[in-house]
């Protein structure tokens, strides 16, 4: 199961709902381990320390600064980008899919769009 780190920003129902759905699921937010208001190169360094694959709503800073690392030869564990548009339903759908489908390392540098479909 993959480790999944919520950031700031990100809906916290989403959040509330993945651990309804799976209360086994790893997951964390950016706000409990002290990073509340972090640059976004600052939270993706914390992300690949702790191999944890970013949840996100972010689309224009966060993937510019995920392929940054990934051309700079730096380990970048993932991120989902959340359309906020997606309904939380299929956000929960989804990620739950590829948190117990996928193992850590596979979605090393990429970014995955929702929804899926």
């Amino acid at each position: 199961m993959l480790l999944l780190v919520a950031d700031e920003n990100f809906n916290n129902d989403i959040v509330r709902g993945l651990l309804r759905r799976d209360p086994s699921l790893d997951i964390i937010r950016i706000q409990d381990v002290g990073l509340t208001r972090a640059p976004d190169p600052v939270v993706l360094e914390w992300a690949a320390q702790e191999n944890r694959i970013l949840l996100t709503h972010d689309r224009n800073t966060i993937t510019k600064f995920a392929y940054q690392r990934v051309v700079e030869g730096k380990p970048m564990p993932g991120v989902i980008k959340v359309d906020r548009s997606v309904p939380m339903s299929v956000a929960i759908d989804d990620i739950l899919l590829l948190a117990v489908s996928s193992d850590s390392g596979d979605w090393e540098g990429q970014i995955i769009y929702l929804p899926l479909r």
